[in-house]
């Protein structure tokens, strides 16, 4: 399963980098890399089992706990 979801990413890389990097869109490429790492690392946390944390929770914290806004 693991090597599916390498040659998936593969494929997603060698079909959308290479019109980047010919139009000249380096900026984009960055963001695109840095979206596509992230869901790499997601999806195979998930296909491994490793559990991934609830945003909801961080965001939690954050309104409540660091920017003290507790809405009542």
């Amino acid at each position: 399963m693991i090597f599916l979801l390498i040659i998936i990413f593969i494929g997603i890389i060698l079909f959308e980098a290479p019109v980047m990097i010919k139009k000249g869109y380096w900026h984009e490429l960055k963001v695109f890399l840095g979206f596509l790492t992230v869901a790499f690392t997601m999806s195979l946390f998930y296909i491994t089992g490793v559990p991934i944390p609830n945003p909801v929770k961080g965001m939690e914290y954050l309104v409540k706990d660091v920017m003290h806004l507790n809405y009542k």
